[in-house]
């Protein structure tokens, strides 16, 4: 078996790469799946739920059924791609509900259980595999929210916000391994998940180039679109440059809980 060890740079190549996408299904996981075959990969491990979903009319994608809270799927997944070089864990939820204002705790829940414990175990069971092939790539798909808190969002922020400081921790872990860690952020991208948001959006096409691209050169971190850029570099200033007009939107809404 060919394995993809980091380059000086830090790099992975994709080209031969054997990769595996988590929510792949539709979407950004699906715009991974198109990008890393234009990128010649010899295989695409391509998870969902439900892998009768998934396209499969090139023959270098392997479906595999995989639910990244069901830890017997995690580690099935684990045992049957082991050849990996390359993690994309992109499956997340993301129900758009409060903190207080929700009527009970099952956003919040479902959200930390995906975004974050989700997360954590497919690194903690691909962390060796990609160990054993080399080092390769693991890259998590995190969002603006793990820096911008909106009340309209906030258990998705939350969660975001937690698995932004798990990329970072892991990150640490493994670079003596040789393996590159890869936060990725963005705004509203142009899936399902966004289709009733009436906001600038960036193309999932985009965010898996951009993200592809990173792999390549060994960058630790993408941040996909200027809205991000800026919500970032404003963070020094948050409190009065970014909270003052959430707090005007979220007053100009009539919550049950406050009345």
């Amino acid at each position: 078996m060919t394995q993809h060890r980091a380059n000086v740079a830090g790099g992975v190549e994709i080209s031969g790469a054997r990769a595996l996408v988590t929510g792949a299904n539709r979407g950004l996981g699906r715009a991974f799946v198109e990008e890393l075959l234009k990128r010649d990969v010899a295989v695409v491990y391509a998870a969902a739920r439900n892998p009768e979903t998934i396209d499969v009319s090139d023959d270098r994608v392997i479906p595999v059924r995989l639910d990244i809270t069901n830890p017997d799927d995690v580690r099935a997944a684990a045992s049957r791609c082991a050849d990996v070089t390359v993690l994309i864990n992109n499956a997340g939820a993301m129900l758009r509900a409060p903190l207080l204002a929700a009527p009970d705790l099952s956003a919040a829940r479902t959200e930390m259980e995906t975004n974050y414990f989700g997360t954590l175990a497919m690194c903690r069971a691909f962390a060796p595999v990609l160990t054993h092939n080399g080092g390769g790539a693991m890259v998590n798909v995190l969002s603006v929210a793990s820096w911008l808190a909106s009340p309209f969002n906030g258990s998705y922020g939350a969660s975001k916000s937690a698995q932004w400081a798990l990329t970072n921790a892991i990150r640490t872990e493994l670079r003596a391994r040789g393996t590159l860690v890869v936060a990725v952020h963005a705004g509203w991208i142009d899936t399902d998940m966004a289709a009733t948001v009436d906001e600038t959006k960036i193309s999932p096409s985009d965010v898996a180039a951009q993200t592809v691209d990173a792999v390549r050169r060994g960058d630790e971190e993408v941040i996909t679109d200027d809205a991000t850029r800026q919500v970032k570099a404003s963070l020094p200033t948050d409190q009065s440059s970014l909270y003052p007009d959430i707090q005007q939107q979220w007053d100009a809404n009539d919550w049950p809980w406050q009345n």
